[in-house]
């Protein structure tokens, strides 16, 4: 039985303060968006918009231009300060970088965070800060070649009914053991895009975008993610349904009782 999320009541009276760690392919498309969305909210009477902060310690490489938001003249630069101050000077945000790593010292204090990272150790340290900080949502946004999936879950015990996170459903996903040994960086942007499709990352951040707005102006959602798979043409809604978490082996007044094997970023 499908069932309805209600946002918590104080994003309705302050701004959200948002974390969105990672901004390369699916981060540097989806920043813009919710740049969009921080002046809708404003405009629809929201409070406070969106108060986002965004963390990477990437610089750009001659492989992201064409692939990622950036132009050749940013190569060498932060992706965060140039993202955050670009949006800040055309769209009067006030929005803040952090040219750092999210790791095991790491405490958000955070309402949301939005993982857009590509791999297990950077999703692990993403939901580890959670716990260890203010609790809160966690918005994975990963993909593969041409699939990928946007997940929003809940952090937090004290949570009557949570919604289950990418850990929850998908434990192979944080598991850093899974990383590929190969993480060297592609030498040509047609490398790069032997390895991923071109437009998966703005597939990914247009659900992200969605869901957002979905949970904004509703403020409610029926389903709490959203599978898409390129190659097949197809996108696949998570409902809020404990018999649906069930078929990914998350149960909610029990343990997991199987794994199984998904998409990873």
């Amino acid at each position: 039985m499908t069932v309805t999320h209600t946002i918590p009541e104080e994003m309705t009276v302050r701004a959200w303060k948002v974390a969105v760690v990672g901004a390369g392919g699916t981060g540097s498309a989806l920043l813009p968006n919710l740049a969009r969305l921080h002046h809708a909210m404003l405009a629809l009477g929201h409070p406070g918009g969106i108060d986002c902060t965004v963390f990477d310690d990437d610089t750009v490489s001659e492989t992201n231009i064409g692939r990622q938001a950036f132009y050749p003249c940013d190569v060498g630069q932060y992706k965060a300060t140039l993202l955050v101050s670009r949006l800040n000077m055309l769209m009067g945000t006030r929005w803040e970088a952090q040219t750092c790593r999210v790791d095991s010292r790491t405490r958000f204090q955070h309402d949301l965070v939005i993982g857009c990272v590509d791999t297990r150790r950077a999703r692990k340290a993403i939901l580890s800060g959670l716990v260890n900080g203010r609790n809160g949502y966690f918005l994975d946004c990963g993909n593969e070649t041409d699939r990928g999936q946007v997940l929003l879950g809940q952090v937090g015990k004290k949570i009557a009914f949570r919604l289950p996170h990418v850990g929850d459903l998908f434990p192979e996903l944080i598991d850093p053991a899974g990383d590929k040994a190969d993480t060297a960086p592609s030498c040509s942007m047609a490398e790069a895009l032997e390895k991923q499709s071109l437009v998966i990352n703005q597939a990914i951040a247009v659900q992200a975008y969605n869901l957002l707005w979905t949970l904004f102006r509703t403020g409610t959602l029926s389903y709490s993610g959203v599978f898409v798979n390129l190659q097949a043409g197809r996108t696949s809604p998570l409902p809020i349904d404990p018999a649906a978490w069930a078929r990914f082996g998350y149960f909610p007044t029990g343990p997991k009782k199987s794994k199984k094997q998904a998409k990873s970023a």
